[in-house]
């Protein structure tokens, strides 16, 4: 399967934090060739191919999509809701899923410009007063759609100029899509480490399967693989980060230093670009926790460029989302077990 393909198949589909097993089944028929597949307790999906020491990393990309809640059923078939990690600024006029009892769509509206009074049309938008309008009376949706029900963002998947991409839920598909490159150019190659390919759930509300899986695998190392601000016109000013200059390599408290200077050289080495951003806090990502589950695992975190994060229309570039797969994968070539411990002291 191509890389495209799969983040097309990936995206368009629908897995919110705590039901990311809806999309399972594209993973597993992505990966079977790969290496042996197993589900978590809580829908952490692990891929692990096996190497020939015994020193393991393991690489992990987010399954789960930011998503909407159904509050309130109201009349004429409208629902209140409550949005986690989406700005409702970026909600008015979407297209949107409810997964209910059968799935169904709906549309999220507002009062015309025509019939707003002043106060109206210089107010911020509030999630509070949106609606989704399923078009359904209040008897019939009732029978559909209940509160606590699960709404996501439908947007169909669309490749732009120069290799750039966008739909919804590149992040952090576009990560799930990088590992799937870096088991492609593993698949015939003789390495040491262990790889543990990680899918982890519920990111989104707290990083909870990157607690998890890091306890459950207990990897020597490990890389998260997520998305990261470009630095365009709506984007976060200052930093390298563009799309189509390949992955970012994160540098900060949150990540090992010689694991990071490591995979710099292998980078460089190989003629992979790849840009560096700095954060001296928190990173907001897997690799925050990972880092310290257990006695601590030496971590790195590896980010694609993307515009409009948390948005229907998040942009990405082909080319970055291979290029980190095939960066971590010149890094599990290249590392043999003996070097490993020499690799992760201080």
């Amino acid at each position: 399967m191509e890389e495209l393909d799969l983040l097309k198949k990936l995206c368009t589909s629908h897995g919110p934090s705590g039901r990311e097993n809806w999309i399972h089944e594209h993973i597993k028929e992505a990966f079977k060739d790969y290496g042996d597949i197993e589900k978590g307790n809580l829908n952490n999906l692990y891929i692990h191919k096996k190497g020939k020491g015994n020193k393991s990393i393991m690489l992990m990309g987010h399954a789960d999509e930011v998503f909407l809640m159904v509050t309130e059923i109201c009349d004429r078939g409208f629902l209140k809701f409550r949005p986690l990690g989406i700005d409702p600024k970026t909600l008015v006029s979407q297209e949107v899923i409810i997964h209910g009892r059968k799935t169904i769509e709906g549309v999220i509206g507002i009062k015309p410009p025509h019939l707003m009074n002043d106060k109206e049309k210089n107010s911020a938008v509030e999630a509070s007063k949106l609606l989704i309008d399923t078009g359904y009376s209040k008897e019939n949706i009732n029978k559909i759609v209940k509160v606590g029900d699960f709404v996501t963002l439908k947007r169909n998947f669309y490749e732009l100029l120069n290799g750039n991409v966008t739909c919804k839920t590149i992040d952090d598909r576009a990560s799930i899509v990088a590992m799937y490159s870096c088991a492609k150019e593993l698949l015939n190659k003789d390495h040491d480490l262990d790889v543990y390919f990680v899918c982890s759930c519920q990111e989104e509300v707290g990083h909870r399967g990157a607690k998890m899986s890091s306890y459950d695998v207990h990897p020597d190392m490990a890389i998260a693989i997520d998305v990261t601000f470009d630095n365009g016109p709506l984007g976060e000013k200052g930093k390298e980060n563009k799309l189509g200059g390949g992955p970012v390599v994160c540098i900060g408290p949150n990540i090992h230093p010689k694991f990071r200077k490591k995979i710099m050289e292998i980078a460089d080495k190989n003629n992979i670009p790849y840009n560096v951003e700095v954060e001296p806090g928190c990173t907001g990502t897997d690799a925050w926790d990972i880092q310290v589950t257990r006695g601590g695992i030496p971590t790195l975190l590896i980010s694609i460029p993307e515009k409009y994060m948390h948005t229907s229309v998040e942009v990405a570039n082909m080319e970055d989302i291979k290029n980190t797969g095939k960066l971590i994968a010149k890094f599990i070539e290249e590392v043999k077990e003996e070097e490993v411990e020499g690799l992760l002291c201080f």
